[in-house]
């Protein structure tokens, strides 16, 4: 038996995590393996140099140290992770600026019901490596620091409320949160090559004050069972959190994290890998390995799912800068790709609250530096059934 089918026997024999997404438990077939995407095959590059299915177009929102267009506002280097925020018949896309401390910041823009921008605006400033993060479900977004002595702050996309610390969930090298609201939880992922996967259980939930005290868990394993142990030291120092809990799952470089129907999928880039932690059983699955025949996705970073039917969009950090498409039944293919980017990485994925807009951005864009990020709105006819 090679190595794909040894997986997925593990995971159907384990009878332990409910897949797919929205899909029934007989239709899983984890990990997901190379296939015909539903989009159909990618055209040639665009104006904006990005490759796409036909019927989809490209604009460019935002750039780098210049204005965005219709307002004021100097768009921040190095865009990073992102989320989208109902904001009456508009949405608002907020974007993270990995930059060294003090530069580290989130941005917002503001788009009405016609997808025409409005304003753009600071949420938060002063802070270090804003990498990935989180929506929380009283809309703010939790911007994660990247570094070893990182914090989790929530901002307010409106630009009305100034950021708050909330040190109790710890100090480490944060990436991306995602949020459980079955069980009041917030799931963090650690860019560390032994990093932890943790829990933060605030003392309250669903305002923009419940996060300011709690418990940080981290996953641990003893014997193939998972449990969840809290993290003596919040603080990190001298002892990493990493580092406190004995027989702690080690997770090869924690990225991107996004909540659906009981299932936390984050990504780590170390290995290549897309997981599903099923939180209803407490159990682990791997959605996606590079360690099979034809592998296409690569350096595994941001991800979001679609407002309709379950697809995943997982971007890629390095690799050949595409976002690609793990669909419910288990087939991962290109959605698209950038091109004349070789020296970027591709992160920030968003939909708008309708799923009718994808949201992204290149880091480095052409020039390869932080000052040449560009971020991007992909438009067309995204699925709404299967």
């Amino acid at each position: 038996m090679d190595r794909r089918h040894l997986l997925r026997a593990a995971v159907i024999g384990a009878g332990a995590v409910t897949l797919g997404f929205t899909f029934p438990r007989h239709a899983l077939a984890y990990p997901a393996m190379p296939g015909a995407s539903p989009y159909g095959a990618l055209g040639a590059a665009n104006g904006n140099g990005i490759k796409l299915p036909a019927g989809f177009t490209s604009r460019i929102v935002a750039r780098s140290g210049q204005t965005v267009t219709g307002t004021g506002y100097t768009w921040h280097n190095s865009p990073d992770g992102g989320a989208c925020f109902a904001d009456g018949s508009g949405w608002i896309y907020v974007s993270n600026a990995e930059n060294n401390s003090p530069n580290g910041k989130v941005s917002a823009i503001r788009f009405n019901s016609s997808a025409t921008i409005t304003s753009a605006y600071a949420i938060g400033t002063g802070m270090a490596r804003n990498c990935s993060g989180g929506p929380t479900p009283w809309n703010t977004w939790l911007t994660c620091e990247e570094v070893d002595t990182g914090y989790v702050y929530e901002t307010d996309p409106w630009g009305v409320n100034a950021k708050v610390r909330r040190s109790a969930m710890g100090r480490f090298n944060h990436e991306a949160a995602a949020c459980d609201p079955v069980r009041q939880v917030v799931y963090l992922t650690e860019d560390k090559p032994d990093g932890g996967f943790y829990r933060y259980v605030p003392n309250a939930w669903g305002s923009n004050t419940a996060l300011a005290s709690g418990t940080l868990q981290v996953l641990r394993e003893i014997g193939g069972a998972l449990s969840w142990a809290n993290v003596p030291d919040v603080d990190g120092s001298p002892t990493p959190t990493r580092d406190q809990v004995a027989n702690m799952k080690i997770f090869n470089g924690g990225e991107g994290a996004y909540y659906r129907n009981n299932v936390c999928y984050f990504t780590t880039k170390g290995d290549n890998k897309v997981w599903a932690y099923d939180a209803a059983a407490n159990t682990l699955a791997v959605v996606y390995d590079d360690n099979v025949p034809g592998a296409l996705l690569t350096g595994v970073d941001n991800l979001v799912g679609d407002a309709h039917v379950g697809d995943l969009y997982v971007a890629e950090d390095g690799g050949n800068m595409e976002i690609c498409i793990i669909t419910p039944g288990d087939v991962v293919a290109p959605f698209l790709q950038v091109t004349g980017q070789a020296s970027s990485e591709l992160c920030g994925v968003a939909f708008n609250p309708a799923g009718t807009k994808l949201y992204f951005s290149s880091q480095r864009g052409t020039t390869g530096s932080g000052s040449g990020g560009i971020t991007y709105e992909i438009s067309g006819p995204f699925r709404t059934s299967l």
